[in-house]
């Protein structure tokens, strides 16, 4: 049975993905601070007390799953906060900055010992992250803290090449989760089978690129 391990579990595209990879038949570990009635549901495997800005605890949750092996990591984790220009906050801006961007990278190194080979990790992140796409500014910490995880994922790519691991940087579209009051123009069910399909086509030529999850190629 193919194993997936996934950050930020408990509800919108994180829940979404562990019910469609439940749903497939895997081995899922739903990462979060807390579960949900509707992660409990889909039998997966729950480990609960994830705060993902406490980066020192990730060695120590791996070390936990030691006896794990894992196909697919997806780093899903993440926060939101409407900062504009005349009312920046360094403190909200450095938290997302942590949580966005630090966090996922210190959690795909220290689960790098427990990926099968040929495995596969993904970072959930956004176009709000490109700078090319950017035409209407605002947003200023989480837009630098993804593209700050653009840049580490990268980097990351780059360095597990060798171990035969593909890596995805994904944009999952604007789904209807509470990070955005439920306004998207598609669900989080659409997104994760989206984002799933994008997952299994990773390869190791099209390692560490950037994409839509509707299958677009995204600029930098």
């Amino acid at each position: 049975m193919p194993s997936v391990v996934i950050t930020g579990a408990n509800r919108g595209i994180g829940l979404a993905l562990a019910q469609y990879y439940s749903a497939q038949n895997w081995h899922v570990v739903a990462l979060c601070r807390t579960s949900s009635a509707e992660l409990a549901a889909t039998g997966a495997q729950v480990i609960t007390g994830l705060e993902v800005k406490n980066t020192h605890s990730f060695t120590q949750l791996a070390q936990e799953l030691k006896h794990s092996s894992v196909d697919v990591l997806i780093n899903n984790a993440g926060i939101l906060r409407p900062e504009h220009l005349g009312a920046l906050d360094s403190a909200s801006m450095t938290e997302q900055f942590i949580v966005n961007a630090l966090a996922p990278i210190k959690i795909a190194e220290a689960f790098l010992p427990l990926l099968n080979p040929g495995a596969k990790v993904a970072f959930i992140t956004s176009r709000m992250g490109s700078i090319a796409d950017n035409t209407s500014g605002g947003y200023y910490g989480y837009r630098m803290s993804k593209a700050a995880l653009n840049a580490g994922a990268k980097s990351f790519c780059e360095d597990v090449k060798s171990r035969n691991i593909a890596v995805g940087i994904l944009h999952p579209g604007y789904v209807q989760t509470a990070m955005v009051n439920f306004g998207g123009d598609i669900s989080a069910e659409v997104c994760a089978g989206r984002l799933a399909q994008r997952i299994n086509e990773l390869n190791m030529s099209n390692t560490g690129s950037f994409w839509h999850s509707n299958g677009e190629l995204l600029p930098w």
